[in-house]
């Protein structure tokens, strides 16, 4: 009988961000694969547990994975887990998720903290939709093909970057999309959380390159609507109410678009009805 493969969720910072769910799925497994073995070992010190690690990160990804698979198939079962928060998400995971479902074997998420909603709903933007693209390439041409997206999107755009080169990618986004409006999370749960907030000139002008990873959110573009003219008030009701608004929804919609009072709008279907 096959193993489970349990994707299960660790803190990005705060240790006590660990769920409970999480904790009892650790030590009932018969093995970890960790992105970074050292950093595992502390946090399973920390909750007093031992297991057997297994290192499985992007330059090991292929051949590991295969690994993993070979001892779910001899019933073993195991947790998956990035150095920090939700695994699988800009984090090794990918294909050995593939891989297990296509063998048939469980795969059972254990959730928990992830940076990019952390950072997405404290930051003041829009949360109702999002997009997500991880991190920018390091190739110039697939860089600029996807700032290209960027700029069109009208939702809330979520990006991780590393100290190193937070001041050149926010560079790259104030050249490519203009003076956004953006928030700038980092060293999130941690001692030193900080949310940053302004205009990408503004925060430019005064800004270093500190310690710990980064998360920068992109006001989306305002989608300008395409005002559409009638020729009567009549063609006017009858566009909205293809919609199913109901009368008085159509008035008042009439009303807002031609910037007139409700009544002016209410008196003029009643004479020509």
């Amino acid at each position: 009988m096959n193993g489970k493969l349990y994707l299960v969720a660790t803190p990005i910072g705060n240790l006590q961000d660990i769920t409970l769910r999480a904790i009892e799925t650790l030590k009932i497994v018969d093995l970890i694969a960790a992105e970074d073995t050292r950093q595992t070992l502390k946090l399973l010190n920390h909750l007093q547990i031992s297991k057997p690690l297994i290192s499985y990160h992007r330059h090991n990804e292929e051949t590991k994975a295969d690994l993993l698979i070979k001892n779910l198939k001899e019933g073993k079962n195991i947790a998956l887990v990035s150095d920090a928060g939700t695994p699988v998400i800009s984090d090794p995971g990918e294909e050995v998720v593939k891989i297990a479902l296509k063998e048939n074997i469980e795969v059972i998420p254990i959730p928990g903290a992830c940076a990019l909603i952390t950072a997405l709903i404290a930051s003041g933007l829009d949360t109702k939709e999002f997009t997500f693209y991880g991190f920018l390439s390091i190739h110039k041409k697939i860089r600029k093909q996807k700032l290209e997206q960027i700029k069109k999107e009208t939702k809330t755009v979520i990006l991780y970057e590393a100290p190193h080169k937070i001041i050149s990618t926010l560079q790259d986004i104030y050249k490519m999309l203009g003076d956004r409006n953006i928030v700038i999370a980092r060293e999130l749960t941690k001692i030193h959380e900080e949310f940053i907030r302004g205009h990408i000139s503004e925060i430019l002008q005064n800004y270093t390159e500190p310690k710990g990873e980064h998360i920068i959110l992109i006001e989306g573009v305002e989608l300008k609507e395409e005002k559409i003219e009638f020729s009567t008030l009549e063609e006017h009701y009858n566009f909205y109410e293809t919609q199913g608004l109901t009368k008085n929804e159509i008035i008042k919609k009439i009303a807002k678009d031609k910037n007139v009072s409700k009544n002016e709008i209410y008196q003029y279907f009643i004479k020509n009805k």
